[in-house]
């Protein structure tokens, strides 16, 4: 991926979009590089299709700026073109739909032809980049298949091909995953993040997902209401969240609200394990499941803190398990996640800790 100091492939600045008393986008700005794969995260109503649709030109914005760099990648010879100024056909972007939108008369080489042939490039020209994308995709023994006979996974590979032979400098994708099933989904996944770093071209995904952005995306940048909350890469997002709102939606958590004090933080009369965090006054505490241990109730263990709980379900998925645990005052269950079975019965009472260096303290703000 090129370096982050180097001039964006795209610059969204102060970008909004309002539908009558509803606001869609409200200021949004911010940085895509070149040959990233960037995602759009977050839940349904969020804006994240909307500011994906208006760089692909199919909507316009009431306000702001959105431009692509020209040019190298280096400051001093890159220009900048206003995509806002150009229709969508004219902008050097490619947007593929959700519903793939194959035409089902045609073969699979004619649905990727397709494009090519509409800007009028040489027979022979056609014929290399199609040979050269079906076996980027590996679907060169379908090539005389219709749509129809191909699989769910196949049929999105012909639409990724299709959008790809193009050879678009960004490829924008709507929750492209969400018409597979699991297993087909998660294998895409990883085809995906393939796909992107052999063809060198920017991907720019929007899902509501979090498990997909995270496997795939070097960059996240997480949506709430028209806003963005916080842009980082799949890591710091989600041990460096910037508020409760991101925590609760990048990954399983708990959280507690209580007090911080430059000595610690206090939640339901006890004190809890906390590392200093700068953080004083009414605080949220966000703990992650893999971090959370369960031991026999043992009130002499004040390692372990000073909560208890009763087991209200487990869960064994095979390698790992998930152990729910209801604890007095708290409005939802804390989740702990452990290798291999569950080591606690349903019913019995446990003491629940964690380490105070992996607690994440963050203010509580409205």
């Amino acid at each position: 991926m090129t370096s982050m100091a180097a001039t964006p492939l795209i610059r969204i600045r102060g970008v909004g979009k309002r539908y009558g008393s509803v606001t869609a986008l409200a200021d949004v700005s911010l940085d895509i590089h070149h040959n990233e794969f960037f995602a759009l995260l977050g839940p349904s109503g969020c804006g994240k299709t909307t500011l994906l649709r208006a760089i692909a030109g199919f909507e316009d914005p009431d306000e702001g700026s959105i431009t692509l760099t020209t040019g190298d990648t280096q400051p001093a010879d890159a220009g900048e073109v206003d995509l806002l100024a150009l229709p969508p056909n004219r902008r050097p972007v490619n947007l593929m739909f959700q519903s793939y939108a194959l035409f089902p008369h045609m073969t699979v080489s004619a649905n990727i032809a397709y494009g090519l042939e509409r800007e009028g490039l040489a027979r022979s020209e056609i014929a290399r980049r199609v040979a050269d994308v079906l076996v980027t995709v590996d679907l060169q023994d379908k090539a005389s298949a219709r749509p129809r006979q191909l699989s769910g996974g196949q049929r999105q590979r012909v639409a990724l091909a299709r959008a790809i032979v193009k050879r678009p400098k960004v490829l924008l994708l709507d929750e492209p995953l969400s018409a597979l099933d699991r297993r087909v989904r998660a294998d895409m996944q990883v085809e995906l993040k393939r796909l992107q770093h052999e063809v060198g071209i920017t991907f720019v995904v929007v899902t509501h997902d979090q498990e997909e952005a995270m496997s795939m995306a070097d960059r996240i940048a997480v949506m709430e209401h028209g806003r963005i909350s916080q842009i980082a890469d799949p890591v710091t997002l989600y041990q460096r969240p910037v508020s409760a709102a991101v925590a609760d939606f990048i990954g399983m958590s708990t959280i507690i609200p209580g007090q911080a004090a430059v000595d610690g933080f206090t939640a339901l009369g006890e004190r809890l394990p906390a590392a200093p965090s700068g953080v004083i006054g009414p605080a949220l505490l966000v703990i992650r499941p893999e971090d959370v241990r369960l031991h026999a109730d043992d009130p002499t263990d004040a390692a372990m803190g000073s909560l208890s709980g009763t087991v209200l379900a487990t869960h064994f998925f095979g390698g790992t398990s998930t152990t729910t645990v209801t604890v007095a005052g708290l409005g939802r269950p804390v989740l702990a996640t452990q290798i291999g079975p569950p080591a606690h019965r349903i019913g019995a009472v446990v003491r629940v800790g964690w380490p105070a260096e992996r607690a994440i303290v963050l203010p509580d703000t409205p």
